[in-house]
């Protein structure tokens, strides 16, 4: 009886958790659509100031690109929380080649890895599975950006794919300073930063882990961090090669 008892009353505060989580999720959802109006506007509003006073004194100009600068970041914030908001409503029934769909985000990659200096290679078996093609494609293509963003010049970014068991691995390593060990568990928690200064001059929102990490739990798998075998980090992803959770 008081076993019984304990399951229910566990049971209760589960629900209530995710209740709680639902509620969450609805608010920035919300928060995130009322938002994307009024920032819209304000960029054309600005755009439109720069186009008509292109003539206008230095200090007049670098005032208005920061704006411009700020009111992308919020953008895309808003974007970010939007997709976080929407995830549950996304099919996730595609027949997803991984293979292909990793050489797809190295050939729309390439022009930013050219950039900043930056060797992508790639080790990708033909394995599949099921799930949302945009959501995998985006959750790969976050991993790959954030490699070649935060690597050195004369670096590299390797990409594999392989399927082990019952389940596919996707694999992003990269060159450069590395994640600290002691903040390996928190960067997937949305607006972490490892270095806020730096994060600020790459540009970002913070939320594109935390999107990586949603994407991989909704698709019944995990992701992780780990220092690299002599530099740098790799990112392991583990989803299930056939989901179950469609």
């Amino acid at each position: 009886q008081e076993f019984r008892q304990l399951s229910h009353a566990v049971n209760g505060m589960l629900d209530r958790l995710a209740h709680s989580f639902d509620l969450q999720r609805q608010f920035a959802g919300n928060a995130a659509h009322e938002l994307r109006t009024p920032l819209a506007l304000m960029q054309t509003k600005l755009e439109l100031f720069c186009e008509e006073h292109a003539d206008a004194d230095a200090e007049t100009m670098q005032m208005a690109a920061f704006q411009m600068e700020q009111l992308d970041r919020l953008s895309a914030l808003v974007r970010t929380l939007l997709s976080m908001s929407n995830l549950q409503s996304v099919s996730r029934t595609d027949e997803i080649p991984l293979a292909p769909l990793a050489e797809e985000i190295l050939t729309d990659l390439a022009p930013f890895a050219q950039e900043k200096q930056v060797t992508l290679r790639q080790n990708c078996e033909e394995v599949s599975m099921v799930g949302s093609d945009a959501l995998i494609y985006r959750l790969l293509f976050n991993l790959i950006e954030n490699a070649i963003k935060y690597n050195k010049p004369g670096g590299t970014v390797f990409v594999s794919v392989k399927q082990a068991d019952e389940n596919v691995i996707l694999e992003v390593a990269a060159t450069g300073s590395g994640i600290p060990e002691d903040c390996m568990e928190h960067i997937f928690e949305p607006f972490f930063r490892v270095d806020k200064s730096r994060s600020r001059q790459m540009g970002g929102v913070g939320l594109g882990l935390a999107l990586v990490h949603e994407i991989a739990v909704l698709h019944g798998g995990s992701v992780r961090a780990e220092p690299g075998n002599k530099v740098g980090t790799v990112f392991i992803v583990t989803l299930p090669a056939e989901d179950d959770h469609c």
